[in-house]
C-alpha cells in the first residue's frame, strides 16, 4: 500500500485558539504539537506540513508541576568562551512567558526544516487578546 500524499493546494488549514490559563505546560505543549504537525487529521503524512495554525492566549498563567519553576534551567550560549547563560523557568515565565511555551513545543517537533516550518504556525500571547480575529479561529479545549 502506498503512502497517501496530499497535494499542497488541497491542504485545509484551520485556526485554533486555546487558553493556557491553569494548564500544565507539558500537556498543552503535547496537544499543540499534535495540531501543528497535523496528526489529528486522516491525511497525516510524516514528511509533509499539513498541520493547522494554533493561537495560545494567557501564556503567563501556565503551570509547572513539582519544583520545576526553580529547578528547570534553560541554557543558551553566546558563542564566545565562557559565554554560557542560564535562566530558570521562573525567570523565563516572568520575563518572556511566550518563550516558555515555544521551547516546550519546539522540543516535541521534528528537528529539521519541517519542524521549523511547523513552529512558524504557532502564535503565542501572554495576555487574553490576540490580533487573529479575521481568521475566525475555533476554540480548542485542552483537557
Amino acid at each position: 500500500m502506498k503512502t497517501y500524499y496530499t497535494p499542497v493546494d488541497e491542504i485545509e488549514r484551520k485556526w485554533h485558539v486555546t487558553n493556557a490559563d491553569g494548564k500544565v505546560l507539558g500537556r498543552i505543549a503535547a496537544e499543540i504539537a499534535t495540531l501543528l504537525r497535523g496528526k489529528h487529521k486522516p491525511t497525516f503524512c510524516n514528511f509533509q506540513d499539513n498541520g493547522d495554525f494554533v493561537i495560545v492566549v494567557n501564556a503567563e498563567r501556565v503551570h509547572l508541576t513539582g519544583g520545576k519553576l526553580d529547578k528547570k534551567i534553560y541554557y543558551r550560549h553566546s558563542g564566545y568562551p565562557g559565554g554560557i547563560k542560564e535562566r530558570t523557568a521562573r525567570e523565563l515565565l516572568e520575563k518572556k512567558p511566550e518563550e516558555l511555551i515555544r521551547k516546550a513545543v519546539q522540543g516535541m517537533l521534528p528537528k529539521n526544516k519541517l519542524g521549523r516550518a511547523q513552529l512558524k504556525k504557532l502564535k503565542i500571547y501572554a495576555g487574553k487578546d490576540h490580533p487573529h480575529q479575521a481568521q475566525k479561529p475555533e476554540i480548542y479545549e485542552i483537557r
